[in-house]
């Protein structure tokens, strides 16, 4: 039985003792006044959904990232899922998914009626591998879904040149905000990219949101299209579309923070220079690695121990927010049992899956805080 993990995110606790593995309060802090003036603003002019707020935002985050078009939708699921749609998959076509990402990866590929055909990941980075995916690659294969992981671009160009022009690689930018590959923001480097604002993310709002983002004028009309019942004015419907769209209140928050994500960006990877700093030395510690290229966004510190389930059971009594991501590989969950896979079939996500931890990181934590995980988890390994 695997050990429990506490939960993913954490408002501020009044026990000093006990360090989350993400403070929002902090955030909320930051941005409370700001957002307080923007919701009272919304509540007076009673445009609840789609308002004069989401365009804003979807402007400001399209510059942001450097990309023409921004669409707000209702969640990071729908995002990934429309952007396939509206790239073309569908019922009879293979989508490539690495298989150690979280479940919704694969659920928006099988949303559309395609198959997400799972592949390995590189022992290094935990993202796609490139040479899996080659061998994974058939007359079928539609598009590459490339997971941004952990905080980093997965190698869109390298998977782009396995495709040879039979479809897109999509990026799944939801881990990625504010980061950065060959200098191109995360949400650019594809052609088109999915992400979520969920609470925990980089970049999270109140609730759940998200948005598609792409450079292409086509792409955009049909994805504003699709979250809006099929048409873009009332009454008006081109296509069988879906009720996607992005909350007014929660686009407020978003504007707000998007303000302060390079800041906070900077933050975390302070943090995890802290991080890497004292626990090199450790030799039963596996420490992240970067991708060439890549500007690491740090939503997830993600380090690889001996034991690790005893010693996150250990470091949750301590009242550190340790955590996992992600317990079990896709190709193991019942879910997606009916793709015929069994353990052993991805061995490197099996073994990072056995031994990967989470350890707190956000804009804000203390350098104390940070002694405090570190002093607990090389305690731990030790007693171990």
């Amino acid at each position: 039985m695997r050990a429990r993990a506490m939960p993913a995110t954490s408002v501020r606790n009044p026990d000093a003792s006990t360090i989350p593995l993400v403070d929002l309060a902090i955030q909320q802090e930051a941005i409370a006044e700001e957002v307080r003036e923007a919701w009272a603003g919304i509540l007076a002019r009673s445009a609840f959904v789609l308002g004069e707020e989401v365009v804003a935002f979807e402007r400001a985050y399209a510059r942001y990232c450097g990309v023409e078009h921004c669409i707000g939708v209702a969640n990071g699921t729908d995002a990934l899922e429309l952007a396939m749609r509206a790239a073309g998959v569908g019922p009879g076509d293979e989508v490539v998914v690495p298989t150690n990402s979280f479940v919704a990866s694969a659920a928006a590929v099988a949303r559309t009626g395609a198959t997400p055909v799972l592949v390995d990941i590189d022992p290094a980075t935990y993202l796609l591998d490139v040479a899996a995916t080659a061998d994974r690659i058939t007359p079928r294969t539609r598009a590459i879904l490339a997971v941004d992981l952990y905080g980093q671009p997965a190698p869109i160009e390298e998977l782009r040149s396995l495709m040879d022009g039979r479809g897109p690689v999509i990026a799944d930018a939801a881990q990625s905000h504010g980061a950065r590959r060959g200098g191109a923001v995360a949400g650019s480097i594809a052609s088109i990219s999915a992400t979520s604002f969920y609470p925990g993310k980089n970049l999270g709002a109140y609730g759940d949101a998200g948005a598609v983002l792409t450079h292409e004028a086509d792409l955009a009309s049909r994805l504003r299209e699709l979250r809006n019942h099929g048409g873009e004015r009332k009454y008006d419907h081109h296509v069988v579309g879906f009720n996607s769209r992005m909350d007014t209140f929660q686009a407020a928050v978003l504007s707000a923070k998007l303000q302060r994500l390079d800041r906070w960006t900077a933050e975390r990877r302070a943090a995890a220079d802290r991080y890497v700093d004292r626990l090199s030395s450790a030799s039963s510690v596996g420490l992240p690695q970067i991708l060439p290229g890549n500007e690491h966004a740090w939503h997830l510190f993600v380090v690889r121990v001996p034991n690790r389930d005893e010693v996150l059971r250990r470091l949750n009594a301590r009242g550190i927010g340790a955590s996992i991501h992600y317990p079990t590989p896709i190709h193991l969950l019942d879910a997606f049992g009916h793709l015929g896979h069994r353990e052993g079939d991805f061995p490197v996500a099996e073994a990072a899956a056995r031994e990967i931890l989470s350890l707190p990181i956000y804009p804000g934590i203390t350098q104390d805080q940070q002694d405090r995980v570190i002093d607990a988890l090389l305690s731990e390994i030790a007693d171990g």
